[in-house]
């Protein structure tokens, strides 16, 4: 789940935030309930058909320019979707939710009468869960409902007519941010991958900026320790990049140490791959360690050596660079991942995925399974989380994605859920296969005397003790583990910090980089005792070693 938000930062939020009253999702009116029915006409300037999953958000109120679910109270708007195919320019297409079984937080036929606004969504590329409204979707105005009654009157018609529009302030930052590409400051590479292009059957890239510290183009003899950072669930290269400048800015004012940082894209179609080797995503792991690195090493003057090659990300980026640690050691020196997806599914997210009769919505007494927190204050539920996912698409949501990393396939081909959208109930069947794979506190355990040489040290972990999404319990469950082993772990519980804020220190929400690139500095260069100061004209930035 991706957390740390820096600037635009990710739409995950938006996806996991559910209000805090919980309505049924799911379930038909009774008989005697009238369905709600809206058509929809595709836009008459269309030259080719279009398709995709057509959504219907409808919310009280009147007068806004947008209908969307709340990023704090997502249950306070409805959402019905459809899958369209081939509209031609003008076609209209009837859209009733409750026959779908595709409306969220309840049947529409059960919303009371008032004053409403809806509008239609037409998400082409299915990328709703993952990152909200592209540049090609196309949307209604909205249309406002004046003494509605749900099932009476004209049925409710929108007309697609444009597409969203781009946020002014993100299309500035973004060409801001642009504008600093260049030779020897922050550079893209994007390698076309054999094992990847293989299996997926088409041509597939590993895409990273890559951030040069300053002076690097000055000591031309100079090899600089790497650090490989990836984002977490909602990221995507665009972010990777405004994260790798904050980074240079750092290093450039002294508050970092001189490093490569590579900034990776972990998103794909199905989520984020969390360079995870896996039957449904591919071999990313595996790409990302015989293909990229090698290629970056001979290009740029990095460090090929384990402690030269270090790992940080947050979030769902935490949990890719824990695993990459666990499952590659030999490569890399360690990882400093904060606020990790859960690495023991004894506590997924506040599920035990391991206990009899497992259920993701609910507890053995019958309570609602929380997912996200404001500190003490339950704001949504695992239920709401999965049910409004599977209202707004098939696959990109959180959920989803784990499915396609962890996952083994169904007969069908597609990755097999591990638990049923209707009940909550768990597949003991499939979470077997999660635990064999991808439960790095049991892969750590059942291969302790192969990994320890290469593992014994490197595993540090950060998290706030009031995590949004309660990720300290798997966290101390993983500790627990590798303290037995002796694994000499390095887990820090910052107190009463959450998912968003742990990076802040004071009044600058990035400090928490720089006491985890010096720890990292002091891996790579035990010996340089670096130390942060304020760049000035005669102080020049400190010189890393040569290879």
């Amino acid at each position: 789940m991706q957390k740390l938000r820096i600037a635009t930062h990710l739409r995950h939020a938006a996806l996991l935030l559910t209000a805090l009253h919980t309505l049924p999702a799911f379930t038909q009116p009774s008989p005697d309930h009238s369905h709600v029915h809206f058509i929809v006409h595709a836009p008459s300037i269309l030259t080719a058909p279009i398709s995709g999953r057509l959504l219907i958000f409808l919310k009280p109120g009147t007068g806004d320019n947008e209908v969307s679910t709340d990023e704090l109270r997502p249950t306070a708007a409805w959402v019905g979707a459809r899958e369209v195919q081939s509209l031609s320019a003008g076609a209209s297409v009837e859209i009733d939710p409750d026959a779908e079984d595709m409306a969220f937080p309840s049947p529409f036929a059960s919303i009371t009468p008032g004053d409403y606004e809806v509008q239609a969504v037409l998400d082409i590329d299915h990328t709703y869960n993952y990152s909200g409204r592209s540049p090609q979707d196309w949307i209604s105005p909205v249309l406002d409902l004046s003494h509605w009654t749900p099932g009476e009157g004209p049925e409710p018609t929108l007309e697609l007519t444009q597409h969203p529009t781009e946020d002014p302030a993100r299309t500035a930052s973004l060409a801001k941010a642009n504008a600093q590409v260049a030779p020897g400051v922050v550079q893209l590479e994007q390698l076309q991958s054999p094992l990847l292009t293989r299996f997926w059957g088409h041509p597939v890239n590993l895409q990273a900026w890559v951030v040069l510290p300053p002076g690097y183009t000055e000591h031309a003899k100079e090899r600089y320790p790497t650090v490989y950072w990836t984002h977490g669930f909602g990221g995507n290269l665009e972010y990777s990049l405004a994260s790798g400048l904050r980074l240079r800015d750092r290093m450039n004012e002294g508050k970092m140490p001189p490093m490569i940082w590579v900034m990776l894209d972990e998103s794909c179609p199905q989520g984020t791959h969390e360079f995870a080797d896996s039957v449904n995503n591919g071999p990313w792991g595996a790409a990302l360690t015989t293909e990229l690195l090698p290629y970056l090493e001979s290009k740029y003057r990095m460090d090929a050596r384990p402690t030269g090659r270090l790992l940080n990300g947050h979030s769902s980026g935490g949990w890719a660079t824990l695993q990459l640690q666990v499952n590659y050691p030999k490569i890399f020196g360690g990882t400093w991942s904060t606020s990790p997806d859960p690495s023991d599914f004894h506590d997924f997210t506040n599920a035990d995925l391991y206990a009899p009769n497992a259920n993701l919505y609910r507890t053995p007494d019958g309570a609602l399974i929380p997912i996200m927190r404001d500190h003490g204050k339950v704001l949504s539920t695992l239920q709401e989380l999965a049910q409004l996912e599977q209202v707004l698409g098939p696959y990109g949501g959180q959920l989803a994605s784990f499915e396609w990393v962890f996952s083994p396939k169904n007969n069908s081909g597609a990755p097999q859920q591990m638990f049923n959208r209707a009940t909550g109930a768990v597949d003991p069947a499939v979470v077997s296969y999660w635990r064999d794979h991808y439960d790095l506190a049991h892969i750590v355990e059942t291969n302790w005397p192969i990994l320890k040489p290469d593992l014994k040290g490197r595993i540090h972990l950060i998290v706030g003790t009031a995590d949004t999404f309660y990720l300290d319990g798997a966290a101390h469950k993983f500790e627990a583990v590798l303290n037995h082993l002796g694994a000499d772990p390095h887990f820090t519980y910052l107190p009463d910090r959450t998912h968003f804020d742990l990076y802040a220190v004071n009044q600058d929400r990035y400090a928490l980089f720089d006491q985890i690139s010096a720890e990292m500095y002091a891996v790579a260069r035990p010996n340089s005792h670096w130390q942060p100061h304020p760049p000035t004209a005669s102080t020049p930035q400190p010189s890393p070693q040569s290879k």
